[in-house]
């Protein structure tokens, strides 16, 4: 935990060199920590903005989830992924948007050092391996359409968790220098707030947000974009290796490329207002003051990138006949486990109103023969 004795204007600007733009949540601080510190009614509004965050998030990713895990037809290698981006927001949500929520409530940071570095170091391992997932959904899109019969022995469930794993498993260690980059700050003993430590842990911040720019977003981007570009003749143009296919199963691959492409899309759109601003922050272009202006545009776009947590299983259900019936299905379990749970207790309560009725009748006569002897 580091903290700041100095001047307002000296603290000022050691907080300049923040990058928080989301990911790293520096600047954030710094704007709440100064500008708008006590303005509650931007706390409540971002407040109650990241509290749908929250609830729909969970609710979506969680029955995409279920979903998958209860239908044995829908255990494909897509929906695989799928599943684990899923379970990428999810954590994301669980982890990133409650503290959010507090922080703007509150104006101050008051959960401690050890989990600021958790909470910063969990929402760069979420974004990547969200981002990262897209990229294994676009390879296995690209190989069931380009080379459908030679990839069947590669395009299996097992394989799948494989590459997860594999993936998830190079993330957690590539971010563990973000632990020791981020700590609490504490400003003339009386404000907290999560920030990096740049100037104080000999960290280059230019290096580290331009990295973290072209690692987490540009680069696999342009991979998603460069494998959609190559399906694209052999989609719609030609007929794929191993001879003619059916409308229907033509239909189909398109159906899916399509979702995937869409998802795809929305990341790179929820997500680029949140890295421009990282990139031009780590090139000292932007936040040397947060003023108003600034400060809105650094909210709307946390908030934007929050959001695409949240969108993905409204997609899935526009996008996906699928997961369509998945959702009713489980909506229709719901209903049907809620409804029996009504019968058994109306049922319950008749029993209960008819033994009682006759134990009543039983004691009745009962008093009627003890007054007749």
């Amino acid at each position: 935990m580091a903290s700041c004795d100095g001047t307002g204007d000296q603290c000022k600007q050691w907080g300049d060199y923040s990058t928080s733009v989301d990911l790293l949540q520096s600047q954030e601080n710094e704007m709440v920590g100064y500008e708008y510190r006590g303005d509650r009614v931007l706390g409540i509004v971002v407040s109650i903005f990241f509290g749908i965050i929250l609830i729909v998030g969970l609710v979506g990713n969680a029955l995409v989830v279920l979903v998958v895990l209860c239908n044995r037809q829908m255990r494909s290698t897509t929906n695989i992924l799928i599943m684990n981006l899923a379970v990428a927001d999810l954590l994301f949500i669980v982890v990133c948007v409650p503290s959010r929520l507090c922080y703007y409530a509150l104006s101050y940071w008051p959960f401690g050092d050890a989990w600021c570095r958790i909470v910063e170091y969990l929402v760069i391992v979420c974004a990547s391996a969200s981002i990262y997932t897209l990229v294994l959904m676009s390879l296995d899109r690209f190989l069931g359409v380009v080379y459908p019969l030679r990839s069947m022995s590669i395009r299996r469930p097992a394989n799948a968790f494989r590459c997860i794993l594999l993936t998830w498993t190079i993330i957690l260690v590539a971010c563990v220098p973000v632990l020791f980059s981020h700590g609490m700050v504490v400003v003339d003993n009386l404000h907290s707030f999560c920030n990096y430590f740049t100037p104080y842990a000999g960290y280059n911040i230019a290096a580290f947000g331009v990295s973290l720019c072209m690692m987490d977003f540009v680069v696999p981007l342009a991979l998603i974009f460069a494998l959609y570009a190559l399906m694209l003749k052999r989609l719609w143009l030609a007929v794929p290796p191993g001879g003619r296919v059916t409308a229907g199963c033509t239909r189909a691959k398109r159906r899916v490329t399509k979702m995937v492409f869409v998802v795809a899309l929305v990341f790179a759109v929820c997500w680029c207002p949140v890295h421009v601003l990282l990139f031009l922050k780590s090139v000292g272009l932007y936040g040397k003051r947060m003023d108003t202006p600034h400060v809105v545009m650094q909210i709307a776009s946390q908030a934007i990138a929050y959001t695409n947590s949240c969108v993905n299983p409204f997609l899935y259900a526009f996008l996906s006949d699928s997961f369509r019936k998945g959702f009713c299905n489980v909506f229709s379990c719901f209903r049907k486990t809620s409804s029996d749970i009504a019968h058994a207790y109306n049922a319950r309560r008749a029993t209960s109103r008819v033994l009682n009725a006759v134990n009543g009748k039983e004691l009745v006569n009962e008093e009627i023969v003890l007054e007749m002897d």
